[in-house]
């Protein structure tokens, strides 16, 4: 698939676009390598890597999802997946949840995570999106002050209930 965006990193030239299925492993990694993901995350035997498939397959299959890759050079060094969410609330509004922000530590301080961002909040208000909206783990206080550089606020409380 072409580019979904060219990013502008001075020096480099970052690709985003949308994922494909032999980008899975890079991105498994990516995922894996942050401090979380790291506790949850990763391929360790086949069962893993068809789980990983199937979520791949199922986020691919629906236009209301996109899983995006940041790529320098041929290598993935950023994803993220961008997800439109039709409700009633707010007179019926569409809104825009973006998850799974990583990039690879190789790349981080260059701009390549606002630059992610600024995309995605762009493509919400392309498709008419009335907000964007994400969720960071508590102890991720770097995304914090990052998210809130980029004009995001905490507004809500987050709660999740493990199945």
């Amino acid at each position: 698939m072409d580019a979904l965006a060219e990013i502008d990193l001075g020096p480099t030239l970052v690709s985003l676009r949308a994922a494909r299925q032999e980008d899975l492993p890079a991105l498994v990694g990516l995922i894996a390598a942050d401090q979380l993901g790291a506790t949850r995350d990763g391929v360790r035997d086949a069962a893993d890597l068809a789980a990983y498939a199937a979520a791949f397959e199922a986020i691919d299959a629906d236009p209301a999802h996109i899983l995006v890759v940041a790529e320098l050079a041929g290598e993935i060094v950023g994803t993220m997946q961008l997800s439109f969410l039709p409700g009633l609330a707010r007179r019926g509004a569409l809104r825009a949840q973006i998850e799974a922000v990583r990039v690879a530590e190789s790349s981080q301080g260059a701009g390549l995570g606002t630059a992610m961002i600024i995309w995605a909040v762009d493509e919400a208000r392309r498709r008419g999106c009335a907000l964007v909206q994400l969720t960071s783990d508590k102890s991720r206080l770097d995304a914090h002050r990052f998210y809130q550089r980029l004009g995001f606020v905490a507004s809500h409380v987050g709660m999740k209930l493990a199945l």
